[in-house]
């Protein structure tokens, strides 16, 4: 089991994001997998892909090429087993150029609240370190750090 589980409401949704956010911001890869069936099947960008060791695999390419990555999602619209969320993320290259992403997901859950299906559609904009929002220290956002809302994103 993977709480919350479906059916979701508006707050077990908001919840469902915010621990997927925790997950992604800890840029382990073994443990993000984990939120997803073994046989999830994923849209992210121009890439398919199916199964946990695929998840694996890209995200381990992902943040070894995105560095200082720091990720907040928010929820767009959830049904009983479903949850569309608009995210951004900044990251550097390894040039130290940097960038902030903007996105957005949809998401399918099992009975169990594991992910079956995620599509990932993404858009990526050259930004300067002094434009940069996401300023907390590598990890989990912290509680009184602004969303996407107020940031006006």
């Amino acid at each position: 089991m993977r709480p919350p589980l479906p059916p979701f409401t508006a707050a077990s949704a908001a919840e469902k994001a915010r621990r997927a956010e925790d997950a992604w911001n800890g840029r382990d890869p073994a443990q993000v997998a984990l939120a997803y069936t073994p046989d999830c099947w994923w849209r992210n960008r121009d890439r398919f892909l199916v199964g946990r060791a695929a998840i694996i695999a890209l995200l381990t390419e992902k943040w070894t090429r995105e560095l200082d990555y720091r990720l907040v999602k928010e929820v767009w619209a959830f049904g009983d087993d479903r949850i569309a969320v608009r995210f951004a993320y900044e990251c550097r290259d390894a040039a130290g150029e940097w960038w902030r992403c903007h996105g957005n997901e949809q998401w399918a859950f099992d009975a169990a609240g594991l992910m079956t299906r995620r599509e990932a559609s993404v858009n990526d904009i050259r930004i300067t370190e002094a434009e940069r929002l996401f300023r907390w220290p590598l990890g989990s956002r912290p509680a009184d750090h602004p969303g996407l809302s107020d940031l006006g994103l």
